[in-house]
């Protein structure tokens, strides 16, 4: 497998989990702005929606959006135990944990990282963002260590990714902080302090 990645973006999630698995994969960065990949190939031919991460599988077929691509390495290799069998409620709330921070949280900080957002717009963000992360330290609240309990999931990784987004935007962690201290525990496995130095995101 490879993945197409962005340093310090989403695709850093799916990074993480590729570790977790213990298995050998390849990384490829991706200009996003100038659509190619650090081989120089035209990454608009490898993902038409021009945006990490994207996974090429074996086959040579390429997946792409977070919450499908790491549920689909979490399957394919069940001994990680990443992720609750399918149709068990317990893998209903992790599809509901990725879509809630796909659709919800992760798109809250897109005004953050546009040149044409307005200041107005980024206040709003900021109000959306919060309003967000206070629905996950509500879930933390009755002292669980990960989203579905004291089990790391590929859930965790997406969520630690996106929340981490606060400490560049200004917005900061100090109202959340069983989010912090969720963080902070992540930020302690080694698969993900391996991923973040690949990155280029620890010294």
């Amino acid at each position: 497998m490879k993945l197409y990645y962005k340093p310090g973006t989403c695709s850093l999630a799916s990074h993480i989990v590729l570790r977790e698995i213990g298995k050998i994969f390849e990384l490829e960065s991706v200009d996003t702005d100038a659509k190619t990949t650090e081989t120089g190939a035209d990454f608009s031919k490898i993902n038409p929606k021009g945006y990490v991460p994207a996974l090429r599988l074996g086959s040579g077929e390429v997946l792409t959006e977070s919450p499908a691509i790491l549920q689909y390495i979490a399957d394919q290799n069940p001994d990680a135990d990443l992720a609750p069998k399918p149709g068990t409620l317990e893998r209903a709330r992790l599809q509901e944990h990725l879509n809630y921070i796909s659709a919800e949280l992760h798109k809250a900080f897109v005004p953050f990282f546009s040149p044409h957002a307005s200041d107005d717009e980024k206040r709003v963000a900021k109000a959306n963002v919060e309003l967000k992360m206070d629905h996950f330290e509500s879930i933390f609240s009755d002292g669980r260590e990960y989203l579905l309990g004291n089990k790391f999931s590929v859930s965790d990784a997406y969520l630690f990714v996106v929340s981490s987004w606060t400490k560049f935007t200004g917005i900061g962690m100090d109202k959340w902080p069983n989010i912090a201290a969720f963080s902070t525990r992540i930020a302690g496995r080694e698969n993900v302090k391996n991923a973040m130095h690949t990155e280029g995101l620890l010294n």
